[in-house]
């Protein structure tokens, strides 16, 4: 799946996935593939992806996560996510 990650100035990250977690205002909440369509406000928190590498354009703007060898974040302090079609847009700042 895809998962693009935009602030109003920069694109954090766009790549494919195998999942995300994200920080919600009901607790963290984790999407993998074929997930159903969802918008989602989000919270201050850390946006986790999963995946197995991060183009070299992104790495300087994520942060390499030490509890799984493919797991990177990105922490933000609010946002919305809209996923649909294996395609997800995360709208932070």
């Amino acid at each position: 799946m895809n998962i693009k990650i935009l602030t109003p100035e920069y694109v954090v990250f766009d790549g494919q996935v195998d999942s995300v977690l994200l920080p919600g205002k009901s607790g963290e909440f984790q999407i993998f593939k074929n997930h159903a369509a969802i918008v989602s406000a989000l919270v201050h928190g850390k946006v986790k992806i999963y995946t197995e590498k991060v183009d070299s354009a992104y790495q300087k703007f994520l942060t390499k996560e030490t509890e799984a060898k493919s797991a990177f974040s990105y922490e933000i302090k609010s946002g919305v996510l809209e996923f649909n079609n294996d395609k997800g847009i995360i709208l932070c700042e």
